[in-house]
């Protein structure tokens, strides 16, 4: 028996707790790097606002976070149906969240366990570098994952 062939993706959840920092910063990379081939979308199990400082670390790197709006995967759904080939949960919580989804879902589940880099403490810039290195972890991942 051959190995089955993957898929490719063609739409992706990111899910965090509260779609404030790792999802939306997911979201942005990987519309910026597979925006044309790819439909993308973020939500959170609850819902925060937007952090300040994962505005500013995309920004260095010239995409701008400024228009996301954090939203539940219960508003998503709500607004336009979750048919995603792919979820991809960054959090204990959202990858909880995730599985109960996939009763109902035939979507792919991967848990990739990202830092909350607002737990980190100290000046602006040990902050800003736990931050950064979210996001070029998540800048490797989402290039191995999703590219052809």
């Amino acid at each position: 028996m051959e190995p089955a062939i993957p898929r490719k993706v063609q739409s992706v959840l990111f899910m965090c707790a509260m779609n404030a920092v790792r999802s939306p910063m997911a979201e942005a990379l990987a519309k910026h790097f597979f925006g044309k081939s790819i439909y993308v979308q973020s939500a959170g199990a609850r819902k925060g606002a937007v952090d300040g400082f994962a505005r500013e670390v995309l920004d260095e790197i010239g995409i701008d976070l400024s228009r996301h709006a954090p939203k539940t995967v219960d508003e998503l759904e709500e607004w336009e149906g979750l048919n995603f080939d792919l979820i991809i949960s960054l959090s204990p919580e959202a990858h909880h969240r995730a599985l109960e989804l996939t009763r109902t879902l035939a979507a792919e589940v991967e848990y990739w366990p990202t830092m909350d880099p607002t737990l980190v403490q100290g000046a602006r810039e040990q902050r800003l570098d736990a931050y950064r290195d979210v996001r070029d972890g998540l800048i490797r991942r989402i290039k191995e994952r999703l590219r052809d």
